[in-house]
């Protein structure tokens, strides 16, 4: 059977157009005729990135969000290593909402997909060593020397022994005709990539100076805090807010499209005044779900429908009839939700027709259209001053709260800044989707994997995607009707007529066999779902790799050369499990009383492979140590990549051994931290993160370490305990 083409996140748009939504995203790629910065006449301006002032100001305009992942320095460090200076240097400025500084994959702005390094590694060098180019055509004309005389370092242009900054030449040069081919350096040439340059913006996070959303302070302001319904998705009926206004300090009290805020003087205020309001609710049809019915439902659909077919190679899942034996298990994984150290806020200003909005976003574009949304003004008039963000994970893919922030100070007449509790951060989030999935494998005589299959059951993120995309991207003309309509279209969409790639992503691609098939089966109980921290592969990688390590058992298998059987040589994945086994002493085994687990995944074009040492104490299971291999291509700050991965592994350890979202009667049972655990410094592991050295170019980091992480773990609680634990969060019987 031909093998069809992937689903991938590549094909996102071509699936939002089977929606009916492609309109929403062609809309996106209407030309911005507005600068992306303030023009200076005298400077040089080469494209939106780069701005030479004859000041001597170097000015990079940062096109993503700086979420802690590392590219304010990372970015920033391509620019340096072409334009010959020195990264601090360079003045980085987080770039605005502006069609300049669109995603030239998603096609529109947004930071996510461990794509960031990975999409502008090519075009923002070029784009500097064009303009180095240019500031030396036009040192040539004013010193009236010979080009080939003059050469460059660290800012200057040097020419008989004498240094030259380049603001010197930025207004000739700005004068001149730009190329866009320069020569780029080779890796031999390479100062600051492939370096660990410091972070840029330590010093500005260590002594406060560093600006993050929470931080924003305009005239006027007042802060707002909004009460929404228990249920997600349920709108206040009626309102009684007598008590709520006669508190100190509160100015107003308005209700919008979720929900009822108060706007006070202080956040103290206005969270005090919220607990007196007494509203009626409308609940959706959420409000008939608790978790165990959703499981059972789950769980019912996997043994009863067959789904739809998303992938099949060879003779897909009917080549397990010939099969020696048949391995089968089944997993599970909960919702999720993200908890970033710094909950959710925005501050919006609506004056003279036109509004500002202060916020930490992965989705500046799309912030903007929401606000001009709610603003009822067109997005030409709305101004995203995007700030740092305190962690994103994909919650900050989503822009809801942006939405509430705008509709407030509009209902206000006020300045204000919306501040989420963590409650409301915890209660009210985009979730990672629960999953149930089952696994069939047949193995040949020799142990080999003939034949796989794998069915999934569970919600799509991508029709929640563009449910919450539509209002910010459609024409403010454009009548409730269709508004409603296309908000509503996609979830039969992916339902019926195709997949979403993100549901089943890393479930089946990494190793060699013969024959698979996979089938996907959408059950979808309302909780709203979005990006977390790997999306799918933060499941599939636990998945996966659980089953490859029954399959190995089963075999009598080594599970590092079990395998390394079903790879290819030139296989990704194997260069990093290779590494990985060698650094974490796979072959002597383990100390006593701690047990090895073996786990790699391929996301986001990174290999990744771990060993996680644990020990049993007290039927708890503690992580002592994760050795982690990684081949990401070319690195451009080793230190950064390593800090990625081990956020990563932390991360996803979190989620394998405590995360668990719930509901009762549609409502999160979560509130804070004390019953949605993260993991504490004490439960830590020590990780050694090893990077393959590779020369080809740039993929993701910032998600690649958490996919294989839980299956490391469970894999070596099977080595400790003989249990296999397909559930998670992991808990021992």
């Amino acid at each position: 059977m031909t093998k069809p083409k992937k689903q991938t996140r590549r094909t996102f748009l071509k699936l939002l157009g089977v929606t009916g939504a492609g309109l929403v995203i062609g809309i996106t790629v209407t030309r911005d005729r507005r600068s992306p910065f303030p023009a200076n006449d005298l400077a040089l301006e080469p494209d939106a990135f780069l701005q030479i002032t004859p000041e001597n100001v170097v000015n990079f305009f940062l096109p993503h969000a700086e979420m802690g992942q590392g590219v304010y320095t990372g970015l920033t460090t391509l620019i340096a290593e072409e334009l010959d200076i020195s990264p601090e240097k360079i003045q980085v400025h987080h770039a605005n909402a502006h069609a300049a500084y669109r995603h030239p994959e998603f096609r529109m702005q947004i930071t996510g997909g461990s794509t960031s390094i990975k999409v502008r590694y090519q075009p923002l060098r070029q784009a500097a060593a064009n303009a180095r180019a240019l500031l030396l055509d036009a040192a040539a004309e004013q010193l009236a020397a010979t080009r080939s005389d003059l050469t460059t370092a660290n800012g200057d242009v040097v020419w008989n022994g004498k240094h030259f900054p380049y603001g010197d030449f930025a207004t000739t040069a700005a004068s001149l005709k730009l190329s866009d081919d320069a020569s780029l350096k080779e890796t031999a040439e390479f100062r600051y990539i492939g370096g660990d340059v410091p972070r840029l913006d330590a010093r500005a996070k260590t002594t406060g100076d560093a600006m993050f959303g929470l931080d924003v302070e305009i005239p006027n302001m007042h802060r707002a805090v909004l009460v929404r319904c228990p249920v997600i998705g349920g709108a206040p009926k009626s309102v009684n807010a007598n008590a709520a206004r006669e508190t100190d300090g509160v100015t107003d009290v308005v209700t919008i499209f979720n929900g009822v805020a108060v706007v006070a003087t202080s956040y103290w205020q206005a969270k005090k005044a919220a607990d007196k309001l007494e509203i009626e609710w409308d609940y959706p049809a959420l409000q008939r779900q608790s978790s165990a019915e959703i499981r059972a439902a789950m769980e019912a659909a996997l043994e009863h429908d067959d789904g739809k077919e998303i992938y099949v190679e060879g003779s897909g899942a009917a080549a397990l009839d010939d099969a020696n034996s048949v391995v089968e298990a089944t997993y599970w994984a909960p919702y999720l939700a993200h908890a970033p150290m710094e909950p959710m806020n925005c501050t919006a200003r609506i004056e003279d027709g036109n509004c500002d909005v202060w916020v930490g976003t992965q989705v500046p574009e799309l912030a903007r259209g929401l606000a001009a949304f709610h603003a009822g003004i067109g997005k030409r008039h709305v101004t995203i001053h995007q700030k740092f963000l305190g962690g994103g994970f994909g919650r900050r893919g989503m822009a809801d709260y942006v939405s509430e922030a705008v509709a407030i100070a509009k209902e206000s007449g006020k300045p204000v800044q919306l501040v989420w509790s963590r409650e409301d951060d915890t209660k009210n989030s985009y979730y990672r989707p629960a999953s149930l999935t089952k696994y069939r494998a047949g193995l040949g005589s020799e142990g080999r994997i003939e034949s796989w299959s794998v069915k999934r059951v569970g919600p799509n993120i991508l029709p929640h995607i563009v449910e919450h995309m539509v209002d910010g991207m459609l024409p403010a003309a454009t009548p409730d009707g269709i508004v409603s309509w296309l908000s509503d279209r996609p979830h039969g969409v992916f339902k019926s007529l195709v997949g979403d790639p993100f549901s089943v992503e890393g479930l089946f691609e990494d190793y060699d066999i013969a024959n698979k098939e996979v089938r996907h089966v959408t059950h979808d109980p309302g909780l709203r779902a979005s990006y977390w921290r790997s999306v799918g592969h933060s499941y599939s990688g636990f998945f996966k790799e659980s089953f490859v390590d029954e399959l190995a058992a089963k075999s009598g298998k080594d599970p590092v050369e079990f395998r390394l059987a079903h790879l290819s040589d030139d296989s990704v994945l194997r260069r990093a499990i290779e590494l990985a086994a060698d650094k974490g002493a796979w072959a002597t085994g383990s100390a006593p009383g701690v047990f090895n687990g073996f786990a790699a995944h391929t996301s986001f074009g990174a290999g990744v492979a771990q060993i996680a040492e644990v020990s049993i104490e007290n039927r708890k299971i503690r992580v002592n140590k994760v050795t982690c291999a990684i081949d990401c291509g070319v690195v451009v700050n080793p230190d950064i990549v390593k800090a990625n991965v081990e956020s990563a592994i932390i991360y996803g350890l979190t989620a394998a051994l405590y995360g668990d979202i719930t509901l009762v009667d549609g409502q999160v049972e979560q509130g804070n931290f004390h019953d949605y655990t993260v993991m504490r410094m004490a439960d830590s592991p020590q990780i050694d993160v090893h990077i393959v050295s590779s020369t080809r170019d740039p993929v993701g980091v910032g998600e690649p370490g958490l996919p294989p992480v839980a299956a490391a773990v469970a894999n070596a609680v099977f080595a400790a305990t003989g249990q296999r634990l397909r559930d998670l969060p992991l808990k021992l019987a």
